[in-house]
């Protein structure tokens, strides 16, 4: 079941997801906050479960860098996905990840 989200919401994490960089993340609450709902990290969490796939969400991590078990393939997926994109990863967690957060 998809959640209740507001369309002007949802079309503000999109906008933003499809504008961060390669190799660089964002948290699920970093992209809320920009986008107007502070404590709507979970909110987010669900429209990039149920989002558009061609969007980048790979580079969405949780608060302290650590990865998504809900993404494709689990976090051995979502680490592959960032490994590609030559992000390190340690005990699926991103390795130096205040350097690799991005903030428009």
């Amino acid at each position: 079941m998809k959640p209740e989200v507001d369309n002007n919401f949802c079309a503000r994490v999109c906008d933003l997801v499809s504008q961060i960089p390669y190799a660089r993340v964002m948290t699920y609450g970093d992209i809320a906050a920009l986008c107007g709902s502070a404590f709507a990290a979970r909110i987010v969490g669900g429209i990039a479960h149920f989002g558009d796939p061609d969007l980048p969400w790979h580079r969405v991590v949780n608060r302290s860098g650590g990865l998504a078990s809900g993404y494709y393939g689990g976090k051995r997926g979502h680490q592959m996905a960032l490994e590609s994109e030559n992000v390190p990863i340690k005990d699926f967690k991103i390795v130096d990840f205040a350097e690799r957060r991005w903030l428009p």
